[in-house]
């Protein structure tokens, strides 16, 4: 707290005391990201991050939208807008082994008329998603993804929550600059999505690149915020006032900036030292926490760079030197099901342990009965596996030709291998499920997750607990936890009395959950945190959200008809009406969301028409940086349209419907009165 107090007593001016915090939170991002030596906690991040939000609240027109407060600012969008790339987004022709890099090699040096003194820099290539961002006068305007690498989506809204990228330059760069990178999730993240994904019977993503793909193409920032998405910087493309002799330097032009650039590089001046390189990290890559799949090698000379130029869509001067998927073969002894807490029914591989990537494999999943069908998989079979994206183990093919006639065919069972009940796979659905209601397995799931840390977080509550409070009758659904008593826990397995005193104490503390953690906790279907989040903030309590119809509950950016229609068949159960009443009897009171205003132009719409002084799509960006919205078309929705010269029907239709017109100086003086400029 000692910078936060700091702020507050050097100085009473509203304005300064925002400057003082926001210098703060962008040292500690950049220390954090870039430098990998922090000085600061999180909480301490999120205390800076609170008094700034709360000195703004009070003062709207010290919002800027550099300010680390705008990261998660913008509404959901209908649908992403498009970019046009100045300078295009080119893809890499790729090398093979050593023999292909190599020909790379020799072709280079015959584009430089035989020179020998070709420098090369290799860079780990990340598996992740490109992206551009672009900054004017320093400050970022637009995000966007490669597309077709002339024209990408407008991701703006979602690069602006991943916190290692600057929202302003740390050296000041008039003009426009582009920079470019790659966007991506760390392994360790990548599991607590895809875990938040199958708690909710949403499929899981086949690989961290994937993930980050659709964790960027969310239509609201709020979804795409609560993925810790971050970045390494690499190139540049359209720049203004700078420029480079060569890929080291600009490198360290882009550290110097602000932006992470992968540590793991190197000027290589031989043929040999670039393959020692890529050989090195085609094993060390298991000890990186994030997915690589292979090195990018790239001439460092932008002299030499020049005079190679490009063929096609691809640079003559870089290179991706690919890794193959590490592969084993191993049998299939069995393959099993699984209960989950939704009554899912899912097939499982046991196989003999093989080594793969570092680690000893002896399950994975199967998904359902069509996956199995369709790669014709049995029981006995000799099967190639590999781990997608490095993390998850998964049949790739049957090793057909080893097959004696022994192999069994796997058949879904007609019931549940837990309670019995019937199994059942619903019309339209991959997934087999399980019918019986009091299946101890769905219950012991469901008890785990409502005690989970993301949901009520109860500390002493094992599965070996659950397991003994299920069994023996104590609990049958998560109230009966809160009516628990030292006793009856006392009594329990390999519970002592002081044990058993910790456990009713944390249930106790449990008693006031956050709406959105109880939420979670109740294991709907499709609500995960982030849509647990969502639902909070939109309902406000819990009984306004038990009264919400699907319509009501369509209604709310970011939920779809398939979430909505799960919540509101949920709350229609007369199970959940006893299990609400059960609560309430017990105590539990949910604490309810604080309702937080947006940015200043929040719920205002604009318009830009006619030529500007700036590109149309940097307007926009600082429209939607403030909270506002900027479309293409004139209704009598529009707040505001923006007219440059020779603006044409969309200047007509506003003054038809009295919407107000504005210039573009006019616009430009309306944001300076709102950054309090």
């Amino acid at each position: 707290m000692e910078q936060l107090d700091l702020w507050k007593h050097t100085s009473d001016d509203p304005a300064a005391q925002a400057a003082g915090l926001r210098a703060q939170l962008d040292r500690a991002n950049y220390l954090y990201y870039v430098k990998d030596a922090p000085e600061i906690s999180d909480a301490e991040y999120d205390r800076l991050l609170r008094a700034l939000e709360a000195l703004e609240a009070a003062h709207p027109e010290l919002v800027t939208p550099d300010s680390p407060t705008q990261r998660v600012g913008a509404q959901p969008a209908k649908e992403f807008g498009t970019v046009h790339h100045r300078v295009p987004m080119l893809s890499l022709g790729n090398a093979f082994g050593h023999d292909e890099f190599r020909e790379f090699d020799a072709r280079v040096k015959r584009g430089l008329a035989q020179e020998t003194d070709v420098e090369y820099v290799c860079e780990l290539k990340i598996d992740g998603l490109a992206v551009s961002l672009t900054y004017l006068d320093g400050v970022l305007v637009t995000g966007a993804t490669r597309g077709d690498g002339v024209t990408g989506e407008d991701i703006t809204g979602n690069v602006r929550t991943v916190r290692a990228i600057p929202l302003r330059l740390r050296t000041p760069l008039p003009g426009r600059n582009e920079i470019r990178g790659e966007i991506f999730l760390s392994r360790t993240e990548f599991d607590r999505i895809n875990a938040e994904r199958e708690e909710t019977d949403e499929p899981p993503f086949a690989n961290p690149r994937n993930a980050a793909a659709g964790s960027l193409r969310q239509l609201d920032p709020r979804v795409t915020a609560s993925r810790k998405l971050t970045i390494f910087c690499y190139a540049v493309g359209e720049t203004a006032g700078v420029t480079f002799t060569s890929q080291w330097e600009l490198l360290e032009f882009l550290r110097a900036s602000g932006f992470p650039v992968n540590p793991n590089v190197q000027v290589a001046r031989t043929v040999d030292e670039v393959l020692a390189f890529c050989d090195h990290w085609e094993t060390a890559r298991r000890t990186l926490p994030y997915d690589i799949d292979g090195v990018v090698v790239k001439v460092n000379s932008v002299e030499q760079q020049t005079r190679l130029g490009f063929v096609s869509r691809s640079p003559r001067w870089a290179i991706a030197y690919k890794y193959a998927p590490e592969q084993a073969e191993t049998v299939i002894d069995d393959i099993i099901v699984q209960v989950g807490r939704t009554g899912a029914v899912t097939p499982v591989a046991v196989m003999q342990p093989v080594l793969l990537a570092g680690s000893t494999v002896a399950r994975a999943t199967l998904h359902n009965e069509d996956e199995i069908r369709r790669k014709d998989i049995r029981i006995g079979d000799h099967v190639i596996i590999q781990k997608a994206g490095e993390i998850i183990p998964e049949v790739v093919r049957v090793v057909e030709d080893k097959r004696t006639g022994a192999e069994r065919d796997f058949t879904m069972p007609d019931t549940c291998p837990v309670c019995g009940a019937a199994v059942e796979r619903p019309e339209g659905e991959a997934v087999a499920r399980c019918t019986g209601i009091a299946c101890p397995a769905q219950l012991k799931q469901r008890i785990r997750h409502f005690v989970s840390r993301g949901a009520l977080d109860i500390q002493g509550i094992g599965p070996a607990l659950i397991d003994q409070l299920v069994e023996q009758g104590l609990v049958h659904t998560p109230a009966d936890l809160f009516i628990l008593t030292t006793a009856q826990l006392a009594g329990l397995e390999r519970m002592g009395a002081r044990s058993a005193e910790n456990v009713v104490a944390a249930i106790h503390a449990a008693k006031t959950p956050t709406l959105a953690r109880l939420l979670f906790g109740f294991g709907i279907r499709y609500v995960g945190e982030t849509v647990a989040d969502l639902l909070a903030a939109a309902c406000g309590s819990l009984e306004e959200l038990a009264k919400a119809d699907e319509d009501v509950l369509r209604a709310i950016p970011g939920i779809g008809p398939q979430i909505a229609g799960s919540v509101a068949l949920f709350f229609q159960q007369e199970q959940t009406a006893a299990l609400l009443a059960e609560l309430r009897a017990a105590g539990v009171t949910p604490i309810n969301p604080e309702r937080t205003e947006g940015g200043p132009l929040t719920g205002q719409t604009f318009v830009f028409t006619g030529a500007l002084s700036v590109p149309r799509e940097d307007a926009e960006a600082r429209v939607r940086a403030l909270g506002g919205k900027a479309t293409s078309s004139v209704s009598k929705a529009t707040d505001f349209v923006v007219v440059g010269e020779k603006a044409g029907t969309k200047a007509d239709k506003a003054r038809q419907l009295a919407v107000r017109i504005l210039t573009e100086e006019e616009f430009d003086a309306m944001l300076a009165s709102l950054k309090g400029a």
